[in-house]
């Protein structure tokens, strides 16, 4: 039965299942958060990166910088912050989404290959995944 909405512990019940099956199969995921916050003098998020690091991966899930922040090589710096800590935690690769409209060539310019790609998503546009491996990463 589809459920639009959902309890909690639900939820739970699922990320526990398979958290358990593929720590049977591929041994534990070691799951930790690894976010960057930019903060204005306020104390106000205006950018910053979120991430996780699992098995030998970083994976980047969302980085956003406020307007007047781009194109000073902010995103570098948490990109490479983020890859660094990742390495650190015993990460050698690193992957990330972005589509057509949002920071493709940014990711390229940094290192990171295209691997696949998903037409439509949304309408109109291309969807790319891309990965590095941090083994070769001089910054780390």
């Amino acid at each position: 039965m589809v459920e639009e909405s959902s309890t909690h512990d639900d939820v739970m019940a699922l990320h526990r299942g398979l958290e358990a099956f593929n720590r049977r199969v591929a041994g534990d995921v070691n799951y930790r958060p690894l976010n960057i916050f930019v903060r204005d003098d306020a104390g106000t998020v205006i950018g910053g990166l979120l991430g996780a690091t699992y098995w030998t991966w970083l994976a980047i899930e969302i980085l956003w910088l406020h307007e007047d922040l781009r194109g000073r090589g902010l995103g570098t710096q948490l990109v490479t912050m983020a890859e660094q800590e990742a390495t650190r935690r015993g990460a050698r690769h690193t992957q990330v989404d972005t589509v057509d409209f949002q920071a493709l060539g940014f990711y390229q310019k940094l290192g990171y290959a295209v691997f696949g790609q998903l037409e439509d998503c949304p309408e109109g546009h291309t969807r790319y995944y891309l990965a590095k491996d941090l083994s070769t990463n001089d910054k780390g």
